[in-house]
């Protein structure tokens, strides 16, 4: 089976390389297309008005895959369009450093670059930890592979997941939820601040949430101590309100 690996946080990040070495060690045919350095928070941007330049790299003196001066998006049409000699199997995007739960997931491009996998009907997987510090990503690694394992198979419809994993020891973990996304926004802080030369400037120093009043989401899993799984999808479309809208503008003329 071919994987395509790919994250946010920059090919040299220790999240990617622990999937490259578990995958591997899976037996799975592996090729990495990563951002040259951190892109995260850019969501499911794209590159269209600049070249995108791609390097080899290696591990070890042996080719590891490639970087290029994109986003997490870029990384995948560029593989699955360009670089590639046949399509991957999976996109498998991670192992990103932090969780990616709640409306994070909109601006995510760890979970960005699974979504375009599905756009490109490519079956894929977001991984994350809930934890900024650093992390032993190895049971993370060698979970997301056993979870490939389960999900990469011919009945399967095409779709993406979005799996956070906490950042305790394995036998700490309580278990698996598949739960859907918490949509309720964030509390955010701002602190105002000066620079040398008197002008005003802002830096967000905060983003939180009471995750014990969101229950049955994947916030509120992920807190106790489970990992969560979320399918996703990328069709925006509300369909709830699409009858609702058609009665509102159908005399609207143009």
């Amino acid at each position: 089976m071919d994987i395509l690996i790919t994250n946010d946080d920059g090919i040299h990040a220790a999240g990617l390389c622990a999937l490259y070495e578990a995958f591997r060690s899976g037996g799975f045919n592996v090729t990495v297309v990563a951002p040259d350095s951190e892109r995260s928070a850019v969501g499911h941007a794209i590159t269209l008005s600049d070249p995108i330049k791609i390097r080899h790299v290696f591990m070890g003196g042996q080719p590891f895959g490639w970087s290029i001066n994109g986003t997490p998006a870029d990384c995948v049409k560029l593989a699955v369009n360009a670089l590639l000699e046949k399509r991957p199997n999976m996109v498998v995007s991670g192992i990103n450093r932090g969780a990616n739960t709640g409306i994070n997931v909109l601006y995510s491009g760890t979970v960005s670059a699974a979504t375009e996998a599905a756009i490109l009907g490519i079956p894929s997987i977001a991984v994350s930890m809930d934890s900024f510090e650093d992390h032993d990503y190895c049971y993370a690694a060698f979970f997301t592979v056993e979870l490939t394992k389960k999900f990469l198979t011919p009945e399967r419809d095409c779709l993406a997941l979005n799996v956070n994993i906490p950042s305790v020891p394995a036998n700490q973990i309580k278990g698996i939820k598949v739960v859907r996304q918490c949509t309720n926004p964030f509390k955010e802080k701002f602190e105002k601040r000066l620079d040398p030369r008197g002008n005003i400037y802002y830096w967000q120093c905060s983003s939180d949430i009471d995750w014990t009043r969101v229950r049955d989401t994947d916030i509120y899993w992920l807190k106790q101590g489970f990992i969560t799984i979320t399918p996703i999808k990328f069709d925006l479309t509300n369909n709830q309100c699409l009858e609702k809208v058609h009665n509102i503008f159908q005399d609207l003329s143009c």
